[in-house]
């Protein structure tokens, strides 16, 4: 079986409302690029990295001269192809790698007539459980609804999700407005939502100092771990070392040699891992393994998927011992998806793996062209850009907040 093409379109699916972050907004839809590997015999495996255009589809169309005439089931060998750790120093491929990382397993399952969970040594688990993921918002453009600004639109959000995904952890982004009123929301959510359990992340926006102040006024909260509230290994170590909350990270440990400077001198608890940062799903494997070994928890990160990237984190999250903590998705915010059937479904606050063949999951051509379309019409947008404040940009740590009193809509 060998590669005999790629190709790589772009899509753009609207989200509920803009979605704001430290540093900048999602603008009201998601942009993801899809991959399709096909063979020789005529199997298609798929793929999804996240945003794209005109560059990404280039890449993806430059590594034909890689892979072409490649058997897709050699995926250590396709690693070192086109993301060798010298080479990549300059053409960074981790995520480029990922999404045909996807692909090849897709085909591979394929191939046998087997989920992919069973290529990576069988599933633990039927059904794996997310975190509701609550953002500030601004409101949608078109609708005037959807705004999260206020701590009772917060609560009231919050409420709603759990009502009606189920869920019974919760994750908020911060870093967008100053962190005394972010830290009012948030233990306004705890407050409201008892029982449950939560986790903040700002976004790596905050100096040392105000973490280590806001980290200690959450003690008392049923914190899951504090997510990125400063930005690099030491500036964590010093937080970890003041505060009484597991830290965790997708920012500073996103490769193994992050990994083992953590394992030398923790500085991080819990290691999110993301099957786009860290090149692929059997790359998370490997990582979540020597977790394992050094008892540091393990959690699923999200990147802003759509269903084909939603797929590669629940074969991750199947097959994985020791899966701490809920999992975390954007999926909820996203208003469709391009795969047949439609979206995943939440149930009691978990999806269920798919048991289909590969990845299990298929292609919606019309979607796939309706969102395209809809990409050639839109363009792209400035993902660390915030619509409202045009020349603004964040500094780390910042201190360029929002104003949460500013309730304007952006014309988006």
């Amino acid at each position: 079986m060998k590669i005999t093409d790629i190709r790589a379109t772009t899509v753009t699916v609207p989200l509920e409302a803009p979605l704001r972050h430290a540093n900048g907004c999602h603008w009201g839809r998601f942009v993801r690029t899809i991959v399709e590997v096909e063979t020789d015999e005529g199997i298609i495996g798929l793929g999804e990295m996240g945003g794209g255009g005109e560059s990404a589809e280039a890449t993806f169309r430059a590594m034909k001269a890689y892979l072409l005439g490649h058997n897709p089931a050699n995926l250590e060998e396709m690693r070192f192809k086109i993301a060798n750790p010298t080479a990549s120093l300059y053409n960074n491929r981790t995520q480029i790698l990922a999404a045909l990382e996807f692909a090849c397993l897709d085909i591979i399952g394929q191939k046998w007539g087997v989920p992919v969970y069973e290529i990576l040594g069988g599933k633990l688990q039927d059904e794996v459980p997310f975190a509701s993921y609550l953002f500030f918002r601004y409101a949608n453009a078109k609708t005037g609804e959807g705004e999260v600004r206020t701590i009772e639109q917060l609560v009231n959000h919050a409420k709603d999700l759990k009502e009606k995904y189920g869920f019974t952890s919760h994750k908020l982004k911060g870093g967008v407005f100053h962190p005394t009123y972010e830290l009012e929301c948030y233990k306004a959510v705890a407050e409201a939502l008892k029982g449950d359990s939560f986790r903040f992340d700002p976004n790596a926006a905050w100096s040392t100092e105000q973490a280590i102040w806001f980290g200690q006024q959450i003690e008392h909260i049923k914190n899951d771990y504090f997510e990125d509230p400063v930005f690099g290994l030491n500036a964590m170590r010093r937080v970890r070392e003041m505060v009484r909350i597991p830290t965790g990270t997708n920012t500073v440990v996103v490769n193994f040699e992050q990994l083992s400077a953590n394992v030398l001198n923790p500085a991080c608890d819990v290691i999110l891992l993301d099957t786009t940062f860290w090149g692929g799903i059997k790359q998370c494997v490997k990582a979540a393994g020597v977790c394992e070994t050094f008892q540091l928890g393990v959690a699923v990160h999200s990147s802003g998927e759509l269903g084909i990237q939603l797929s590669t984190m629940l074969h991750l999250g199947a097959v994985i011992p020791n899966l701490s903590f809920a999992a975390d998705a954007h999926y909820h915010h996203v208003t469709d998806d391009i795969i047949e059937g439609g979206k995943f479904e939440y149930k009691n606050g978990k999806i269920k793996v798919p048991n289909g063949a590969g990845l299990g999951v298929k292609l919606n051509r019309d979607k796939l062209n309706q969102y395209n379309e809809l990409y050639k019409e839109l363009g792209g947008y400035n993902y660390d850009k915030d619509p409202l404040r045009p020349d603004w940009c964040p500094t780390i740590p910042n201190t360029r907040w929002a104003d949460e009193n500013d309730d304007r809509i952006p014309q988006i």
